[in-house]
């Protein structure tokens, strides 16, 4: 059909007849409890598994490149799964209950230390025993951190008993520490000497840049954290006489 030669548009159909209309019936979708996805029928295969009385998260999930996570058991906390150098540094670092700022001024200062250019150790200062190269450390943040608390943490400590050298005066003993006490003292150190630092940069304060100078100053033996700590080792050294005292082996033996 051409359409008309004069321009205009073509006439509208005839209207349906009666006769040609036809009803539509509206026919109702069941309804589905559950759509048909992979999703779904994980939970469905997992409450049929906890229904005959199995382990509903023994299923393993396909298709994942490094399988599932582990989950915590009972007598694990949620903190677990974090390093216990990271745990114990974050939690020292908050104030005022802001642990997710602490945990911001922790993820700065493991990226500065990734970032820095290899330290060159001391052999005046010697390392923790079983480190590894210098060039090695800027590899991995942790280690880096973890190595230099750990080099300037004190093995002792000195306690003083009030009265128990005679005229009211305070005898000082030394005694061992753990592991936690230990990293706990180097990490108050080096704090103090941070906080007395000035920024070199822009920013506001500049904390994680200034921390981070501090930990390289440790490896490279720079700090005056070393020192702190041979002057407590030399006042648990010249208070190992203490321990023969006459009034601290009668408590003893009582």
């Amino acid at each position: 059909m051409h359409p008309p030669s004069d321009g205009g548009h073509f006439p509208p159909p005839p209207p349906p007849s009666s006769s040609e209309i036809r009803p539509i019936l509206y026919t109702p979708r069941p309804i589905e409890p559950f759509a048909d996805n992979y999703i779904n029928a994980e939970a469905i295969a997992a409450l049929e598994q906890a229904a005959a009385g199995e382990d509903a998260l023994a299923l393993t999930a396909e298709g994942l490149k490094f399988g599932m996570p582990a989950l915590s058991a009972k007598h694990e906390q949620l903190q677990d799964r974090h390093h216990p150098v990271i745990h114990q540094f974050t939690r020292m670092l908050m104030r005022d209950g802001k642990l997710s700022k602490a945990q911001k001024h922790v993820s700065l200062i493991l990226n500065y230390l990734r970032t820095s250019p290899p330290p060159k150790v001391s052999p005046l200062r010697p390392l923790v025993p079983g480190s590894p190269p210098p060039s090695q450390l800027p590899l991995n943040p942790l280690l880096y951190l973890t190595l230099a608390i750990d080099s300037v943490a004190p093995i002792v400590r000195i306690r003083s008993l009030k009265g128990m050298a005679g005229g009211g005066n305070a005898l000082e003993v030394p005694e061992p520490i753990d592991a936690r006490a230990r990293r706990r003292q180097a990490i108050i150190w080096i704090l103090d000497i941070v906080n007395k630092k000035r920024s070199t940069g822009s920013g506001r304060k500049q904390f994680a840049a200034r921390f981070g100078q501090e930990i390289i100053s440790v490896i490279e033996g720079r700090s005056a954290v070393w020192d702190r700590r041979q002057l407590l080792h030399k006042m648990g050294t010249a208070a190992r006489a203490n321990l023969s005292h006459p009034s601290l082996i009668g408590r003893k033996r009582k």
